[in-house]
């Protein structure tokens, strides 16, 4: 009960050298992969879910917005691996880490941005300016559609670490809460240990959820520019 709470949040390391690039290259290589002409249902199933998610992400996009299909498909298994590596035991989410986050979200959406500006300046450009908007005040509103797009990677980062974040705390307080009441009243052990049971599969699935929401904006964002 005395352990910090944020523990788990900091950066491991090993010997004294930052352990988070191991970390994050350690899930892909849970992903199997077959050196045969038939599949098993593991890579079948795996191949399954990944045609279904890029062709409901793909399927808004031009011909050009879909060369970012393998990056984004690629982008949702990383995050999705390791927001899910953090429900383990004593392991470390690299999700939880904002710079991380932000490094994934601005490359992407400076991306999308600058293929915006490159192929359609014209309408780039007009949404800092929605059509009939009185003179006075235009000045106003290119200010805020300005704030607005430069908020987008920070609003994406912010996002997915403040969901993960909450989900891991609550997981942490729930399960000391458990320990403590162990040796003071069963019932209500049983009680919070099935809450805590509960929980663990609601963060599996908000790890998943957020992993896909984080995708579906930058491809809405690849969308607005293409």
């Amino acid at each position: 009960m005395n352990e910090n709470l944020f523990a788990s949040f900091i950066a491991p390391t090993i010997l004294g050298l930052p352990a988070a690039v191991l970390i994050i290259l350690f899930p892909p290589l849970l992903i199997p992969t077959s050196k045969y002409l038939i599949n098993n249902r593991l890579i079948t199933t795996q191949q399954w879910l990944i045609k279904l998610t890029s062709k409901q992400m793909m399927a808004m996009h031009n011909t050009k917005g879909r060369t970012w299909s393998l990056m984004l498909v690629s982008l949702i298994i990383f995050i999705a691996t390791t927001n899910l590596l953090g429900l383990l035991p004593h392991s470390f989410t690299p999700t939880t880490q904002l710079p991380m986050n932000l490094a994934m979200a601005i490359p992407l959406w400076a991306g999308a941005v600058i293929m915006g500006f490159r192929s359609k300046i014209k309408n780039a450009l007009a949404h800092f300016l929605p059509q009939g908007t009185p003179t006075p005040l235009i000045p106003m509103l290119v200010i805020i559609e300005t704030i607005s797009l430069l908020i987008q990677p920070m609003a994406l980062a912010v996002r997915l670490t403040a969901n993960i974040t909450a989900g891991h705390l609550l997981m942490h307080l729930i399960g000391s809460a458990t320990l403590a009441m162990s040796t003071i009243n069963l019932p209500s052990t049983l009680i919070i240990f099935t809450i805590l049971i509960l929980l663990t599969i609601l963060e599996i699935a908000v790890a998943l959820i957020q992993a896909y929401v984080f995708t579906l904006l930058v491809s809405l964002y690849l969308h607005d520019n293409t």
